[in-house]
């Protein structure tokens, strides 16, 4: 071997030392954040209700409630569900996270619920403060991940996962998107099973659901638009504001579900570095799927 051809392979192997030092380093500044909890298992003191016909604040016939360890929603104490759409919201807004539930539909649906409402709530994601919300509105300004249960009809498919607009537009497939709901790709979950939601929010640019490691709906640039809410105060509604941050709801709407986990993982300190956002988010997705 001759002294360039020496050199040559020497200032390679140092190169790629060197690159993989800096990879390294790279990647151990990458931490992944620890969950926080947003149910704690014992009590619903950080979180606000907000039930239509009634002011902020005043949970209605405990509504929601924590038994057994499972955030609840119930109505024994209603004559009629009558309407009256409940949320429950963390007192704290968010950016950029990945949110986890964790739910499971029970019992039967409340006298008055109505047809589409049965084995049906939500994760409310970007949601005006619920101090914001006139008594008589039904549902908060936000971005809806539906959750909704199968009647354990083997041959019936009713997908869960999906998105609603509640006073909000989105851009699907790269088109602003103006109906109501659209379904995932999810499949159907039967009967009284706990089911895990991922819900992926980078902002006003993306966001994903994710069920069980698998990405079943995604879309982009959620704002203030269209219909689909009521009694809502005007000054809250400016449509085409994009919606780069807010609150999270829990959703009761006249059907018993549990949940056993609401976490979410803060990732506003990455939010101006996607390289290191993608490599925090397929971690926690994927810590997910070795459980």
């Amino acid at each position: 071997m001759n002294l360039k051809h020496f050199l040559t392979i020497a200032l390679a192997s140092a190169t790629l030392l060197s690159c993989n030092a800096q990879n390294k380093q790279a990647d151990e500044t990458v931490k992944t954040p620890a969950p926080i909890q947003l149910f704690n298992g014992k009590d619903i003191n950080d979180w606000t209700a907000k039930i239509r016909f009634h002011e902020v604040g005043e949970n209605y016939k405990n509504t929601f409630r924590v038994e057994d360890g499972l955030l609840k929603v119930r109505y024994d104490g209603y004559e009629d569900f009558n309407k009256q759409y409940g949320h429950l919201a963390y007192n704290k807004p968010f950016g950029y996270y990945i949110l986890r539930v964790e739910y499971r539909f029970v019992g039967d649906q409340v006298k008055g619920g109505e047809g589409w409402a049965w084995r049906n709530s939500g994760a409310m994601l970007h949601g005006q403060s619920p101090e914001s919300m006139l008594r008589n509105q039904d549902f908060p300004i936000s971005i809806e991940g539906q959750l909704l249960g199968g009647d354990t009809t083997p041959t019936s498919e009713r997908t869960t996962s999906n998105l609603c607009t509640p006073g909000t537009n989105v851009f699907y497939r790269n088109e602003l998107y103006t109906p109501h709901c659209v379904s995932s790709t999810s499949k159907t979950y039967h009967g009284d099973q706990w089911v895990t939601a991922d819900f992926v929010v980078f902002g006003d640019s993306l966001i994903r659901h994710v069920l069980e490691g698998t990405t079943v709906l995604e879309y982009a640039k959620p704002q203030i638009g269209g219909g689909n809410v009521s009694g809502y105060d005007e000054t809250q509604k400016k449509d085409g504001q994009l919606l780069k941050s807010g609150y999270i709801y829990l959703q009761s709407e006249s059907h018993p579900i549990d949940f056993r986990k609401v976490e979410l993982y803060d990732l506003e300190s990455y939010k101006d570095n996607p390289k290191a956002l993608e490599t925090i988010t397929n971690t926690i997705l994927k810590m997910k799927e070795r459980e």
